[in-house]
């Protein structure tokens, strides 16, 4: 039996190869869009990719089912109930998929399908058998029912419509009668690490064990469906704008990326001209780099970062995206785009060196301190920002402040007056500076953001602005 992992870092999101190594037959799991990975291993491995598996309907990024599908002509399955509008073969609770040369073979590696809905009404898990008459799995692929640390949220777009509390009501169910059976010995594959939306407290490790968790994860400890419904819905953070736009995606389904397709690259004059109004020009470089000269009506999404989650945050779905950064640079930002359904990128400008040759164009960015914000705040009548997510207010806050979450900003900014003074911050100034050229790009006159953001102001003033 071979279980492959592929980690993404910068989605915390893991996907799976599963294969019989007798047999060369493989299934993959949750596969990202850039599929060369998959590819390489399996040639690597000489397997032959005959199904690929959606654990459900993905609400943070876009799977790349349709890319595998069309370079191997392996079919796409989901769980029955899954509300999607392209073909798929549907799996029912308890069917078994053996991965061994002839239907008759009963001890090639199995994958046994159970339904474990909750986090999704059509989410399943994959029980992996090492041999089909094995009396246990060695290891359960959870896609996003069960994490290492934390379980799947049950109030994510997802659910069509049902609450969050019928939603954890069914995966209590879920967690109770499919995966605490198992042996304590079975190992846990998640989909999704720490960092993830899809989650709130999950652990940075990637594999873990049914024993482990049973000690270590407080949505599995001993509880009522009343105790575990409160326990998991509370203190969920907001989910980024963006979700519900990859769920009508990943509903609906979405055409094939190919990163080799060359990228126009587009006149300096024709990108400023038509930023902000038209489309949305992502400056691809570091904050610093951005701060010190861009191009007017650029916003700043770092690829050092959680670039993909954040990008996709200040885009508008379906409006077309030009790309400023190195060859290099828009190359990578492309990719990590079309992973989470920004798929209009349609050009970019390639040479830096136009912010020097054109100095018309580029204006820089206002970045305050913690002395010099604090003065700012004393003698303005100043918008506060803060862009955190929710549970990062528990480390204190500047008082006065009104909490946007950047994830949610394109939907929320109204609440501000474009005519007044904004300051911005976040936790370190990644999110902040993202924020703070959102707004100048939708027309706000004067916004800074908090150089070091809160851990500087902490540090400057302690956790609160006197009055």
């Amino acid at each position: 039996m071979l279980i492959e992992q592929f980690y993404l870092g910068c989605l915390s999101q893991a996907s799976y190869i599963v294969a019989d190594e007798r047999s060369r037959r493989a299934v993959v799991v949750d596969p990202r869009r850039d599929i060369d990975e998959y590819l390489a291993f399996a040639a690597a491995h000489q397997l032959d990719i005959g199904l690929v598996v959606l654990t459900h309907v993905h609400a943070d990024f876009v799977p790349g089912h349709t890319e595998l599908a069309e370079v191997t002509g392996a079919p796409i399955a989901m769980g029955e109930a899954a509300p999607v509008d392209y073909p798929i073969r549907r799996l029912v609770d308890g069917e078994r998929i053996s991965l061994g040369d002839d239907p008759g073979v009963t001890d090639a590696v199995t994958l046994e399908v159970l339904s474990t809905p909750g986090h999704t009404p059509e989410s399943i898990t994959l029980a992996v058998y090492e041999h089909g008459t094995d009396p246990e799995p060695r290891a359960i692929l959870t896609g996003d029912t069960l994490f290492i640390g934390d379980v799947g949220r049950p109030d994510l777009l997802g659910a069509a419509g049902r609450s969050a509390d019928e939603m954890a009501r069914e995966l209590y169910r879920s967690l109770h009668t499919k995966i605490l059976p198992l042996s304590d010995r079975v190992l846990v594959y998640p989909g999704h690490g720490a960092g993830s939306a899809c989650g709130k407290a999950l652990s940075a490790d990637t594999v873990s064990t049914i024993g482990a968790q049973r000690i270590g994860n407080y949505a599995l400890a001993p509880m009522s469906e009343g105790e575990f419904v409160a326990a998991v819905t509370e203190g969920l953070s907001e989910p980024p704008a963006y979700f519900r736009d990859d769920v009508a995606i990943n509903r609906s389904g979405h055409s094939a990326f190919h990163p080799e397709t060359p990228l126009a690259e587009v006149d300096v004059d024709d990108a400023v001209r038509r930023a902000g109004e038209e489309c949305v020009l992502i400056d691809l470089r570091d904050d610093q780099a951005f701060a010190a000269g861009h191009l007017r009506g650029a916003i700043n999404v770092g690829l050092s970062g959680r670039f993909a989650e954040y990008a996709a945050a200040v885009t508008l779905p379906g409006k077309e995206v030009l790309l400023f950064g190195s060859p290099d640079e828009v190359a990578e930002g492309r990719v990590r785009l079309a992973r989470v359904g920004v798929d209009h990128v349609t050009g970019a400008v390639t040479d830096i060196a136009v912010l020097v040759r054109r100095p018309e164009l580029v204006v820089s960015s206002s970045r305050l301190d913690a002395h010099r914000a604090r003065r700012v705040i004393d003698e303005l009548e100043i918008q506060i920002v803060d862009v955190r997510q929710a549970g990062e207010l528990e480390e204190g806050v500047i008082s006065g402040s009104i909490h946007l979450p950047l994830v949610r900003l394109r939907d929320s900014y109204e609440h501000l007056d474009s005519s007044r003074p904004v300051l911005i911050y976040c936790a370190g100034g990644y999110r902040s500076i993202a924020a703070a050229s959102l707004l100048e790009a939708l027309g706000f006159d004067d916004v800074s953001d908090l150089l070091g953001g809160y851990g500087a102001w902490e540090r400057a003033h302690g956790k609160a602005l006197s009055a």
